[in-house]
């Protein structure tokens, strides 16, 4: 992806409140807000125009992220139909300000964002399946361009939901897979930018340390995994059946040693250097 400049207008001042986001030498504009300014984010003019939106939040019943995708010719009207969905505390919006976006543009980019969304499984997508729609070659590379422009902004406005769960090492070399083992099991794995991915294949420890009854998040995300069938009980450890990204280094050593683990120096890269001593050259 291109490097690219990010222009954050906050209405308020505050970063979590209004805001708008825009890319140099880009037609695109993003609108953010949360829920309860869902009535002013609405009111902007862009809310008028065509293009894409996105109702982030959290599913009350599973307690997992979910988002709902859609396109509109207005989107003011559209979304208004769409309040009744509870999970929905965060919208962003995406227009042109050249107003070059058609029907079948907004419809192509919806159907790309909700596959891309469900490829990236980093929140439940609420859509039932996408419009999309067949584009000449050139629009189709527009509209490709134009995705890429959402990628970047996305995130930027703390939605996240079309960043891979695996996101892409900082830097792809061998050195760059660390290794975590305890009694004679292992698991393999690497930075990212959000924090440390362990591997599909990589080996936990079947039972939990006594420590963990004081500290018992390793144990409830031990559980957590093993009821959406990630974590494998098998006789002689826990099996990592997909990559699983985790917030740091430590919270991933724990989950692997079922106790508390310190991840700067569980980890190790193929030399036996820890990952402590790693971020100190």
């Amino acid at each position: 992806m291109p490097s690219a400049t990010i222009k954050i207008f906050l209405a308020h001042g505050d970063p979590k409140r209004l805001r708008t986001a825009e890319l140099s030498n880009w037609t695109g504009k993003a609108v953010a807000g949360p829920r309860s300014e869902f009535d002013s984010v609405l009111a902007r003019e862009e809310s008028q125009k065509s293009g894409v939106y996105f109702l982030a939040g959290i599913d009350p019943e599973s307690g997992r992220g979910a988002v709902y995708i859609g396109e509109a010719e207005c989107i003011r009207d559209r979304v208004k139909g769409h309040l009744e969905k509870d999970f929905g505390n965060h919208i962003t919006y995406f227009t042109s300000k050249d107003e070059n976006l058609t029907k079948a543009h907004i419809r192509y980019l919806e159907g790309r964002l909700i596959e891309q969304a469900k490829q990236a499984a980093r929140a439940e997508v609420k859509n039932s399946q996408g419009s999309g729609s067949r584009l000449p070659e050139s629009d189709r590379e527009d509209m490709e361009i134009f995705l890429e422009k959402i990628h970047q902004l996305l995130p930027a406005l703390g939605v996240e939901v079309l960043v891979p769960t695996i996101a892409q090492a900082v830097a792809v070399t061998e050195l760059a897979t660390l290794t975590c083992e305890i009694k004679g099991l292992k698991a393999k794995g690497h930075l990212t930018p959000n924090g440390m991915v362990v591997l599909a294949g990589s080996q936990a420890v079947p039972n939990e340390r006594p420590s963990s009854q004081k500290y018992p998040w390793p144990v409830n995300m031990r559980q957590k995994l093993k009821d959406e069938g990630a974590l494998l009980v098998k006789p002689d450890c826990l099996l990592f059946v997909k990559d699983i990204e985790f917030s740091s280094p430590s919270a991933a050593a724990a989950v692997i040693h079922g106790g508390h683990a310190n991840g700067l120096t569980a980890w190790k890269n193929k030399t036996g250097k820890t990952l402590k001593e790693l971020e100190s050259l």
